[in-house]
């Protein structure tokens, strides 16, 4: 059985067991966290929200809070001597999907 849930600006696909990484929530690690925007369900059958599904929700718990890997951000005129280098760490939260109820 497998859910998209919506959170954070982006939709991911989840099963139970399985660890994802999204962006940061504000709860601390070892609780719990339920995800209410739910938009499909599978598994035997196929549950579809128009766009989302009531009365449907997925659980996890929090493994870490983090920063993900640097990306440089490199600005450059050619001819001008203009350059300007900025690096950017993205806080991400690890969640470990415990049960999809509906």
């Amino acid at each position: 059985m497998y859910a998209i849930i919506q959170t954070g600006g982006k939709q991911v696909r989840v099963e139970e067991g399985q660890a994802i990484y999204v962006e940061k929530l504000d709860v601390e690690a070892g609780e719990t966290v339920t995800f209410e925007d739910v938009l499909m369900v599978g598994g035997d059958s196929l549950k579809v929200g128009a766009p989302l599904l009531d009365g449907v929700t997925v659980t996890g718990k929090v493994e870490k809070h983090g920063r993900g890997k640097k990306v440089v951000v490199y600005k450059f005129k050619a001819k001008k001597n203009y350059r300007r280098k900025q690096g950017h760490r993205q806080p991400y939260t690890k969640v470990v999907i415990d049960k999809i109820n509906g």
